[in-house]
């Protein structure tokens, strides 16, 4: 006999066989067993995830006899009767060959005809979307209203071609992409059954390069199989695929994050010069820059890419050299780079800008590229690789006049907001220094005559800026007297209370009294007929003369 791909030999004849896609098969047996079978149903989903062999594993169940928790059995006589390839009640159709409208209608004329072995006369159409718009048309109303001898399975990978008229009419099963653990343990139970011994870490890259397809892992799987001789390792998984030396692509992905522009380009010249492609050396370094990333931030890193200890170490390694934002920034850069070698002329010039583009940072705009700068800065100083040298001293400054004081702002000046002047300019402390501290400048006491105005002279200063007139308003029906040099401002609100003792509203206060002469002030809540309210009432009918006053 011929020999067989692994993938023919190991495919499933039954549901429990089946890896994955758990929610399609229980479907399908739930309908089997209940005997509620449809005509029409749609299998869709990436390929080498299993709609074929689940349409024909289907097909065969529900024309046998007794059925084994929804399968077939496999002993009855319909079951060996389709188990002929001569059998005609089940048809497998090729779509992509058999496309036109000819061929549609001559499956139109034959589904009339009764099953010979089993009930049901079963048509599998693969890759249905290849059909033309005037074949559609041709099998729709077949479609919608078969013979009842009659199901319809159509297999695809790309759904959306297919004509809304033809999904409407039937039952949609998704496929799911593998994950790599299933495929892990498929691949482990084949080389089993074929008596090869093999590595973990092996059939954990085969896996991984089967991208979540059952049939691609198997043939991956089966060349492996070939190439090695005696026990299948992890290194000659990477010559079957034709991945460069794994040492060299660390090496050159190290110096492309350490930004090493001469060593990056001499590696990607070294590894040209071995005969392997331009594209196969950049997915080559795509993988190692995804397990880096995966490296760096997950915990359980070392589970999820299942590799030799050696070489997670190497790869944990070149992930401490660096930072998450620059494996970012590399990542995008080379993806970009392998999209763009479909249009270039040139694939090697077009790698090559890529990785001293990747190298060269600070020829790089990029946010990304900018971010990963001051990171690199911040972690040679904190290492102390940097060391910041004091500015020579600098030349004596003449001695500085006596500061000027601040006068009140007029109402000519009404839009300018009123700030006090000090001594000079306060600069925000960077994170290297430490604030200056400045001294207080001296104020002289207030006389009785002073003391008298002060308040006033307060209001004024408030009512000519805009910006503070809500300070204005609070401020408008204050008390005021004098303990000694303190100026005591009394309100019986609570809310007026709260805004004048406000962080900011505080000390513009203070700032603005300061500048009237004013060493100290407290604002107080007073009650109504309590000590010190008539004071402070007799306090400001002085200040305001000629005003009339009411009090509420």
């Amino acid at each position: 006999m011929a020999y067989l791909a692994f993938y023919r030999t190991f495919r499933p004849v039954s549901f429990d066989t089946v890896v994955r896609q758990e929610h399609i098969v229980r479907t399908l047996k739930n309908r089997i067993q209940s005997g509620k079978i449809g005509h029409a149903y749609l299998f869709c989903g990436p390929r080498g995830t299993g709609k074929t062999t689940l349409a024909k594993i289907f097909a065969r169940a529900i024309n046998c006899e007794s059925p084994a928790d929804g399968s077939a059995c496999g002993k009855c006589a319909t079951c060996k009767a389709l188990a002929d390839g001569a059998n005609l009640d089940i048809s497998e159709i090729d779509a992509a060959s058999n496309n036109g409208v000819d061929e549609m209608r001559d499956l139109r004329e034959k589904v009339q005809y009764p099953p010979v072995s089993g009930r049901y006369k079963v048509y599998i159409i693969d890759e249905v979307h290849m059909l033309t718009a005037s074949a559609f048309n041709a099998v729709l109303k077949t479609l919608e209203e078969p013979p009842s001898h009659a199901v319809f399975i159509l297999a695809t990978t790309e759904p959306q071609k297919i004509p809304a008229t033809i999904l409407s009419r039937c039952m949609r099963f998704d496929f799911k992409l593998i994950p790599q653990k299933d495929l892990e343990g498929l691949v482990k139970s084949v080389l089993d059954k074929t008596g090869k011994k093999y590595e973990d870490e092996a059939v954990a890259a085969i896996a991984r390069a089967g991208a979540g397809s059952a049939r691609d892992s198997l043939s991956i799987a089966d060349m492996c199989a070939s190439y090695s001789e005696g026990k299948l390792t992890y290194d000659d998984v990477n010559a079957v695929l034709g991945s460069a030396d794994w040492e060299t692509i660390a090496a050159l992905a190290e110096s492309i994050l350490t930004e090493n522009a001469a060593a990056s380009l001499s590696g990607v010249e070294e590894i040209l010069a071995t005969g392997k492609s331009v594209g196969v050396l950049i997915k080559d370094l795509l993988n190692f820059l995804n397990n880096c990333a995966i490296v760096k931030v997950c915990r359980n890193a070392r589970e999820i890419v299942n590799l030799p200890a050696e070489t997670y170490n190497r790869i944990q390694s070149v992930a401490g050299r660096c930072d998450g934002h620059k494996i970012l920034r590399v990542t995008e850069i080379l993806t970009k780079a392998e999209n763009d070698m479909r249009y270039a002329l040139n694939g090697k010039i077009t790698l090559e800008t890529a990785v001293l583009k990747c190298a060269m940072p600070q020829t790089d705009y990029n946010l990304d590229a900018l971010i990963g700068k001051i990171n690199l800065l911040e972690s040679k100083l904190a290492s102390g690789a940097v060391n910041i040298t004091a500015a020579p001293p600098a030349a004596p400054k003449p001695e500085k006049a006596p500061p000027k004081k601040a006068r009140l702002i007029d109402n000519e000046e009404a839009e300018t907001p009123f700030k006090p002047v000090s001594e000079k300019p306060q600069v925000q402390a960077g994170i290297w220094e430490t604030p200056e501290k400045v001294a207080p400048a001296t104020v002289r006491s207030l006389n009785e005559n002073e003391k008298s105005g002060v308040f006033g002279k307060f209001i004024r200063s408030l009512r000519t800026t805009r910006r503070n007139a809500v300070l204005f308003t609070l401020c408008m029906d204050l008390g005021n007297f004098f303990e000694g040099e303190k100026l005591v401002l009394t309100t019986e609100s609570e809310a007026v209370y709260k805004g004048l003792t406000r962080p900011d509203n505080a000390n513009f206060i203070s700032d603005a009294l300061t500048e009237l002469g004013v060493k100290e002030h407290e604002v107080r809540i007073v009650k109504k007929g309590a000590d010190g309210f008539d004071k402070a009432l007799d306090e400001l009918k002085r200040n305001f003369a000629g005003t009339d006053i009411e009090i509420k």
